[in-house]
């Protein structure tokens, strides 16, 4: 059985492309999952502008070919596949010579019994565009077959060393499909309701910035993510340079995989475990519910509220008037706090909380 390391956290997903894998990924290990795009994706085989393109190559055929991602040359033969282009593809695969960011791709042109002349063990653009500028591209030809993320720079740098470039998206980003679930993810952020965000393009990443800043909650986001409320997830550093230059301070890992990203969230999660140590055992807080000895309990925003600031109060009195002001809404009737501790009571058990008489309530260390 797998650890349920995510056991109570709320994740949002962000991304279109492979979110089952990443949602079940999340959900074995026990987080419970919301799923909100911030861009859709035109599906290689319904792309005219891809077909287009590999017409024009198949009429005047590259000397290089640069293969980015495996799962997007897959997709380009496929594309050839439907559109009746498979066969003089091929042969112009066969002519080039083909250059592949990492062993991903490399195993994709094996896998079409084709030839990779040579493989940027990195699988970063830089390694890729810095081999070809060494070996000098002036007067080539040069086909790029890229993501739905962009060139990473590779189409300028060659195109500026004297290289004819074509560009060859596989998959191309549109809006998303629903901008009003898109905004609403944005203030659910904001409003403290999310532990994770999860990221998986730069182009994603951006696009959900951009709808945060529009519905005005960026800064709230930015604060939840600075104090480690919330934490936003990058599966490698080109997704996470937007959330970098916005101030979110991104976990991302080293390689950009998905399994990294896993790997990443689950170590940062049991290295900086927030668990308080009480008499009614180990409490751990979340953005919408608390672990009590590994056990959720769905609690209120009210009764999350004062869990808050009883636990950060780390067993120090906290008064009625400090409750009152953590509550949602603007009551000032001093009740308003005694029922909220007695209804988070009722949730976690009377000996969490400590009464001490005309002064307050603490949490009971």
């Amino acid at each position: 059985m797998v650890d349920q390391v995510l056991q109570g956290y709320a994740v949002l997903v962000t991304a279109d492309r492979r979110a089952g894998d990443i949602t079940a990924a999340l959900s074995r290990r026990g987080a419970h999952v919301h799923h909100a795009p911030a861009l859709s994706i035109v599906p290689h085989l319904d792309d005219a502008q891809l077909v287009e393109s590999t017409q024009r190559l198949i009429a005047d055929p590259p000397d290089v070919v640069i293969v980015t991602t495996g799962i997007g040359f897959r997709g380009w033969l496929e594309a050839a596949d439907a559109a009746g282009l498979s066969a003089p593809l091929h042969h112009l695969l066969a002519q080039a010579r083909i250059v592949a960011r990492g062993p991903k791709a490399h195993g994709a042109v094996q896998q079409a019994a084709l030839h990779t002349d040579w493989v940027a063990e990195s699988e970063t653009a830089a390694e890729l565009t810095d081999f070809l500028l060494a070996e000098g591209v002036s007067g080539l030809r040069v086909a790029v077959q890229h993501h739905g993320a962009g060139s990473d720079g590779i189409d300028d740098a060659l195109t500026h060393a004297g290289a004819d470039v074509t560009p060859l998206v596989v998959y191309r980003w549109g809006p998303p499909r629903d901008r009003h679930l898109l905004t609403e993810s944005t203030r659910a952020v904001a409003n403290g309701e999310v532990d994770v965000v999860v990221f998986t393009s730069a182009p994603g990443a951006a696009a959900w910035l951009h709808a945060a800043d529009g519905a005005g909650v960026l800064p709230a986001i930015v604060e939840h993510c600075v104090r480690g409320d919330t934490i936003a997830l990058a599966v490698g550093p080109v997704t996470a340079r937007p959330l970098v230059e916005a101030g979110l301070g991104p976990l991302a890992p080293e390689r950009g995989r998905l399994g990294s990203m896993i790997r990443a969230l689950l170590a940062y999660v049991q290295e900086h475990d927030p668990t308080v140590r009480t008499r009614a055992g180990h409490v751990r807080l979340l953005a919408t519910s608390a672990l009590i000895d590994g056990v959720p309990v769905a609690l209120t925003p009210s009764s999350l509220a004062v869990l808050r600031v009883l636990v950060a109060s780390a067993g120090r009195v906290v008064s009625r008037e400090e409750l009152l002001g953590a509550l949602p809404g603007s009551s000032a009737d001093p009740h308003a706090a005694e029922v909220a501790i007695a209804r988070l009571r009722e949730s976690v058990g009377l000996e969490l909380i400590q009464t001490v008489v005309k002064r307050g309530y603490r949490l009971a260390l």
